[in-house]
């Protein structure tokens, strides 16, 4: 079966709402997030993707979050990408985990970096970041601290320097870089206080 006939199949399967693309081998199959778990599914059970490779999402801004999943057959080696996408104030899906358990920890990790949430998962807590942490750190509106708290090595962009030279023609800030205000609401490193001073020996 080529990757167009697989595509082909799984969106008459799925029905109306479902769409199939084709690249570098790999079929994408994009469905209504009522419908994620039917595809997940239906890719197992009639594609024969019983591989459940990996689960993630992609921060599309003012769109909201594509719910990513790739599956694999074993038998008959080939790939299928699954795709939903949930809106940004109410970013809600079914978990994947009734289907393909290994979906578990992925879940996890989403819901930490993206704030996604996974409907019915049996324990949606934290997986990597530290207790008391705040903020999604893989949304794209999220502030990367470390270049506030001490200037970014190198140029800023390609041929632009600190003395002037050569100004870059590009008017926005990089991803994770905050605006003027935010960066002046912030201490200068070595502001926030004096160090204290050393002890003698044996204090």
């Amino acid at each position: 079966m080529t990757p167009d006939e697989l595509g082909s199949l799984l969106t008459t399967r799925l029905g109306e709402g479902s769409a199939a693309s084709v690249a570098y081998d790999v079929v994408t199959v994009d469905v209504p997030t009522d419908a994620w778990v039917t595809a997940l599914e239906t890719a197992r059970d009639v594609a024969g993707c019983t591989y459940f490779d990996w689960l993630s999402a992609v921060d599309e801004l003012q769109d909201g979050f594509s719910v990513v999943c790739h599956l694999w057959s074993i038998e008959q080696r080939h790939h299928v990408q699954l795709r939903t996408r949930v809106p940004r104030d109410r970013p809600v899906v079914r978990t994947a985990t009734g289907v393909f358990k290994g979906a578990d920890w992925h879940e996890r990790e989403t819901h930490e970096m993206f704030g996604v949430i996974f409907d019915g998962h049996p324990n949606l807590v934290p997986l990597l970041l530290p207790d008391g942490f705040e903020g999604r750190p893989l949304r794209k509106d999220f502030v990367l601290a470390s270049r506030v708290a001490r200037p970014w090595p190198g140029a800023k962009e390609p041929g632009e320097s600190d003395d002037g030279s050569a100004p870059s023609r590009r008017k926005t800030l990089p991803p994770g870089v905050p605006d003027a205000a935010w960066r002046e609401a912030v201490p200068e490193p070595g502001s926030w206080g004096p160090e204290p001073a050393p002890q003698a020996d044996g204090a």
